[in-house]
């Protein structure tokens, strides 16, 4: 392996005992190892190891620590850049995450089997109706047998406690990026506001793009025009519309134009003299930026030169799909830009226009308030941290020879490191809690594991119960259909459930694998089982009391380059009662957030709140495709994308260690890609391939064209490396497919774990 991690100074002396040594060689095998593949690979890595260690070559640096191999890379960032300033003496943390490894481990690998034990009874029944779905209530009764499906609770309400108004009040957009990308993290902190004369000019938001060159003055005009209307809508005024203002002033606490007053006085949040008015509408906020001297505003009648909208509330700093993370020296990166967020003092340098940029953290903004106070707004977005799941191990640190959990550790690392923030300025949360996003859990006992690793936690740190607040991903078919139980399990530490399409729909295919070929993956977005899996969690969240103190989420809008179709379609998450949803940057936060000025998200919730709740036999409705004839071109086309999509994200991942970006699809329309897109479609092929819908042969030639499509698409990429059978991405893609029904719940983390650090050992 690269000797990436290894530490440049000698060991340092510890209260505990601490020496420093190599990889094991002749271990007994980690038990439940997610797959033979994976085993194999993992192996395979190890004797490359070996044989570079025999040459004399340095490649792992573990020292022990109580009773812990941490890589000593890792322990110099811990205790040279994550300790200090908490207040916590290493030899005690040390002590405190040995003994949280060594109690919850077990139980860990006990749920994996679990998960294993389940699949395999789901297969056995599966394979036995001989291609025959079963109905929706013979399905329930199944499932219910052998300890799938568990009895809903009796009613109850969160109670969550210390939650920051971004969460429990103030409904709008939610971005999610990879937080080992610095300039995205700050950029996705920062886009607590965002200008909407950008957004719209910028982009297709109003039916078309820019045209080349410089500035449009008459596209400006259109801008322009559109942003009084939108003031006109939530901030009429009682003698006209903003479109006909000369003159924006604050008299006696009261905003006055010449075409008069707010029609809802209340309207009026706050102002800077001269510089800006601030108007609140939903409980979000809106400024118009005045500056006569400005290049927009010397040209407007009432010396606008903006509106700014108070955007992306929230925002999720990604350790886990959007991240590739394969080791102590990945994960190292993780968990420092994490740190610099949680310290504030997070940079990004890099060029634009050939001009050197530097990036940082917005600061707060402050804005006379009617009465004569002082008006306070966050310059930021309220920051999660998403753990990664239960699934994967790390080789960052060994426990009895056998790598960690990862899970376990990223719980612990990101709550040392959000110390920073609690017991420093409060700068992401006035409320002092932590919030920590749990995804791919299956069921109310995973997420009962997941409290209890958060209560060992937050005794490790000296945290008050529940300062530690999870955020849970309904993305697994045994969480869907278990949500209130779920939600019980985590009752007064839940701050957020959130749907997502692709994980979820994985699942559901991956589930079912054996049972039949599915219908192609266009038709998922309106089957009935996903309609019922969509309500379902606005309508149990409802019912658990989350208005008002938790996140009803939806999810994520793919297409960053298509704002006007998002303009038109994505306002029918808040219309089902979210109140928050993710976007793929900056600029569709803005333009997303006039959603909520156009649906009173609290308002919805409470009329949803008297609905009927979606049927669970809805949601067990499984999706195969019974009698379908598909043509050769159907079959060909769904083939070619789903195999596309995953080569031009895989050879991302294995060859630069890029977890998130833009990938071209087949017709070249840029598409926001982590792991979750790679689950479907490796899962849907894999599917298609097991029941005859398509044979080895179709996909191994569909996979050498579809390589060809990706190196012409990423030819202008200086670090790219073409696609061609010897490379381990596209090795890779064509694991993740032909190994795709032996995976673990379909997931691609331990196919692409295993080819990454395989590469990384060959460097």
């Amino acid at each position: 392996m690269k000797p990436a991690c290894r530490a440049t100074r000698s060991p340092r002396p510890s209260a505990s005992a601490s020496k420093s040594i190599g990889p094991k060689q002749g271990g007994r095998e980690r038990r439940g190892a997610p797959s033979l593949s994976f085993a194999l690979l993992k192996r395979r890595l190890q004797s490359n190891i070996a044989g570079r260690k025999q040459r004399g070559r340095a490649v792992a640096d573990y020292e022990l620590i109580s009773g812990i191999e941490v890589d000593r890379a890792l322990r110099a960032f811990v205790e040279d850049e994550a300790l200090p300033g908490t207040g916590i003496d290493a030899a005690v943390f040390w002590r405190g995450f040995s003994a949280l490894l060594r109690d919850l481990t077990p139980e860990n690998k006990r749920l994996l089997r679990e998960r294993e034990r389940l699949q395999a009874e789901i297969d056995a029944r599966n394979e036995s109706l001989s291609g025959r779905a079963p109905d929706p209530a013979e399905e329930e009764t199944f499932l219910h047998e052998i300890g799938y499906l568990v009895d809903r609770p009796s009613p109850f309400a969160i109670g969550t406690r210390g939650v920051d108004p971004e969460i429990a009040d103030i409904a709008g957009p939610q971005l999610v990026v990879p937080v080992n990308n610095a300039r995205y993290a700050l950029n996705a902190a920062n886009a607590r506001w965002g200008s909407l004369y950008d957004a719209l000019y910028g982009t297709d938001a109003m039916g078309d793009l820019p045209p080349s060159g410089g500035y449009d003055a008459e596209r400006g005009r259109l801008v322009i025009a559109w942003g009084r209307r939108f003031l006109d809508e939530i901030a009429p005024l009682t003698g006209g519309s903003h479109a006909e203002v000369t003159r924006y002033a604050v008299e006696d606490g009261v905003l006055s134009t010449n075409r008069g007053g707010l029609k809802d006085p209340s309207a009026l949040a706050g102002w800077r003299a001269g510089d800006a008015i601030l108007l609140r509408h939903n409980n979000l906020h809106v400024e118009i930026r005045l500056d006569a001297h400005h290049p927009i505003g010397r040209e407007d009648r009432a010396g606008v030169a903006d509106i700014l909208l108070e955007s992306a509330i929230t925002a999720i700093m990604d350790c886990e799909d959007s991240v590739a993370a394969v080791d102590a020296e990945e994960k190292i990166g993780v968990y420092r830009s994490w740190l610099g967020l949680m310290k504030g003092d997070l940079t990004a340098r890099f060029d634009k226009g050939g001009k050197p940029l530097e990036r940082r953290l917005e600061p707060d903004r402050h804005y006379e308030a009617p009465g004569g106070a002082t008006l306070t707004l966050k310059g930021r977005a309220l920051l999660f941290v998403r753990n990664v799941g239960h699934l994967m191990t790390n080789p960052m640190m060994r426990l009895d020879g056998e790598e960690v959990q990862e899970g376990l550790a990223d719980a612990v690392f990101t709550s040392l490191i959000a110390l920073h923030d609690l017991r420093g300025a409060r700068a992401n949360s006035p409320a002092g809690s932590i919030y920590i996003v749990k995804p791919k859990m299956h069921g109310p006992d995973e997420a009962a594991f997941a409290n209890r690793l958060f209560d060992r936690t937050e005794d490790v740190l000296g945290l008050p119960r529940h300062a530690i607040k999870i955020g849970v991903m309904d993305e697994e078919r045994r969480t869907s259909v278990n949500l209130a139980a779920v939600i019980h399990a985590v009752k007064d530490r839940v701050v957020f459930i959130n749907t997502g399409f692709l994980d979820r729909t994985g699942d559901e295919i991956h589930t079912s694998m054996k049972l039949g070929p599915t219908i192609r993956k266009g038709e998922m977005k309106s089957s009935a089982w996903l309609k019922a899996y969509e309500d379902n969690n606005v309508d149990v969240g409802l019912a658990c009391g989350f208005s008002g103190r938790a996140q009803i989420g939806k999810g994520m809008w793919a297409m960053p380059d298509r704002m006007a179709d998002m303009l038109a379609q994505k306002i029918a998450h808040p219309e089902a009662g979210a109140n928050t949803a993710w976007v793929p940057s900056p600029t569709a936060a803005t333009l997303h957030a006039i959603h909520y000025h156009r649906v009173d998200v609290a308002a919805r919730q409470r009329e949803l709140a008297g609905r009927a709740a979606a049927k669970l036999h809805d949601i067990l409705t499984i999706p195969v495709a019974a009698g379908r004839n598909w043509s050769p071109d159907e079959v060909r086309e769904e083939l070619e994308n789903n195999v596309q999509g995953i080569l031009g994200y895989v050879v991302r991942w294995i060859d630069q260690g890029v977890g998130c970006s833009k990938v071209p699809d087949i017709h070249d329309v840029g598409l926001m890609e982590d792991r979750a897109t790679c689950r479907i479609s490796s899962q849907h092929i894999a599917n298609w391939l097991m029941h005859g819908i398509v044979t080895r042969a179709e996909v191994e030639a569909a996979l050498a064209r579809m390589a060809k499509v990706v190196d012409r698409q990423n030819e202008g990429d200086p670090l790219y490396r073409p696609l061609t059978p010897d490379s381990l991405a596209f090795q890779a893609a064509a694991a993740l497919i032909f190994e795709g029904p032996t995976q673990p719940s379909g997931y691609t983390e331990p196919l692409l774990h295993a080819h990454r650090l395989r590469l990384k050992s060959e460097q």
